[in-house]
C-alpha cells in the first residue's frame, strides 16, 4: 500500500462512514442524529471531517435537509460495501466463537455440483463437522476467474474454456456426455452416435457460455452447420422436462442423467465425439498456500487419485 493510500485509510473512521450513510438514507442530519443517538452537532462535525479527508464536498445542505453531490453518491456506494463487508466478517468470526473450525469458499460448475460434490462434500462435513463450506454455482470460466481474484479458495471446473497459467490445477473426476432424446425419437434406438447426427433437430441447451454449450457450438462449426438451439435453461432438470415435452433434444453428463432418470420418458445415447469425455479439475492459486482446513478438503476430493501432481 502506498503512503498516500495508507494515510487516507487512517483519516477515514468507521463511525463517520456509518453516520454518513445514515444521513444519506434519512436525508437529514437531525433525523440521522436521532436514529444513531448522537448530538446533531457531533454528526455535523464528523461529516465535515469526512469531507476534509476526501478533500471534496459530499453533501449539499439546504433548508429541507441534505442532498448528495456526485462525490457523495460515489462514497455512499463504497461506504455501504465497506460496512456490509464488516458485518459479514463479524458474522463469520462469530461462527468461530461458536465452534466452527474452518471456512472454505468453493465455486463450481453445474456438472460438478449435480454429479459429484453432494456426496463428496457430505462425507467431508461428516468427518469434519465444525467446518463451514460456502458453495456457489458458476460457469467454468467464472469459476477460474473467482479463484484468480480471490473470491473463492478453490474451484471445480472444466479447464478447456477457462485455462489459466496463473492457476494450479489437480484432477478431480471424469464424466461422459450423452445425447438425451424422448423415447420415441428417431435417434432413441441407437446405442451411440456423433453429435453431428443431432444437428438436424432443435436443441435444448444450458447457458450460452456453459462448457457444454461451447462444445456443441464448436462441433457444429466444424461440421459446417448451425446449432438449432431454440431453448436455453439454467438447470439440467429443466432441460430434461423440456425434452420430455417434445421441445428438442439435449446434451448432458451421463451421471447427471442417471440421477434424473425419473424426469420423463427419456433415452440417453452415448456420444462418440472426443469432446464428450471430459475431466473436471480442482483449481487454486497455490494449493500449498491454502489454509489447513482447505488443504484437507483438497486431499479429500482427490483421494481417489493415486498420484496427484499440481500443474503450475
Amino acid at each position: 500500500m502506498k503512503n498516500s493510500e495508507r494515510n487516507f485509510a487512517r483519516r477515514i473512521d468507521l463511525t463517520s462512514l456509518q453516520l454518513f450513510v445514515a444521513v444519506c438514507e434519512l436525508g437529514s442530519i437531525g433525523r440521522a442524529a436521532e436514529r444513531e443517538f448522537i448530538a446533531a452537532s457531533a454528526v455535523s462535525k464528523r461529516l465535515a471531517e469526512l469531507e476534509a479527508a476526501v478533500d471534496t464536498p459530499l453533501l449539499s445542505r439546504h433548508s429541507r435537509g441534505v442532498t448528495l453531490t456526485p462525490a457523495g453518491e460515489n462514497l455512499l456506494h463504497h461506504a455501504r460495501s465497506v460496512l456490509f463487508g464488516l458485518e459479514k466478517m463479524q458474522g463469520e468470526l462469530s461462527e468461530y466463537a461458536e465452534g466452527v473450525r474452518g471456512h472454505i469458499r468453493i465455486h463450481a460448475n453445474i456438472s460438478a455440483i449435480v454429479q459429484f460434490l453432494p456426496e463428496d462434500l457430505g462425507a467431508f462435513v461428516a468427518a469434519h463437522g465444525r467446518v463451514k463450506i460456502d458453495l456457489e454455482e458458476h460457469l467454468s470460466a467464472a469459476v477460474a476467474q473467482a479463484v484468480r481474484e480471490g473470491a473463492a479458495d478453490i474451484g471445480v471446473c472444466h479447464l478447456a474454456e477457462s485455462a489459466d497459467d496463473s492457476l494450479q490445477n489437480l484432477p478431480y473426476r471424469e464424466d461422459r456426455l450423452v445425447l438425451v432424446v424422448p423415447q420415441g425419437h428417431r435417434l432413441a434406438s441407437q446405442q451411440q452416435c456423433l453429435f453431428a447426427d443431432a444437428l438436424d433437430y432443435d436443441i435444448v441447451g444450458l447457458h450460452a457460455g456453459s462448457s457444454i454449450g461451447l462444445a456443441m457450438q464448436r462441433s457444429a462449426a466444424r461440421a459446417g452447420r448451425s446449432l438449432r438451439q431454440r431453448i436455453q435453461v439454467t438447470g439440467l432438470d429443466a432441460m430434461c422436462r423440456m425434452i420430455d415435452n417434445g421441445l428438442g433434444i439435449g446434451v448432458l453428463p451421463d451421471r447427471a442423467f442417471a440421477l434424473m432418470s425419473g424426469v420423463g420418458a427419456l433415452r440417453a445415447v452415448a456420444l462418440q465425439d472426443d469432446w464428450a469425455r471430459r475431466e473436471l479439475r480442482l483449481v487454486a492459486r497455490d494449493f500449498s498456500a491454502l489454509p489447513a482446513t482447505t488443504r484437507l478438503l483438497v486431499e479429500h476430493l482427490t483421494a481417489a487419485r493415486p498420484t496427484l501432481q499440481a500443474v503450475a
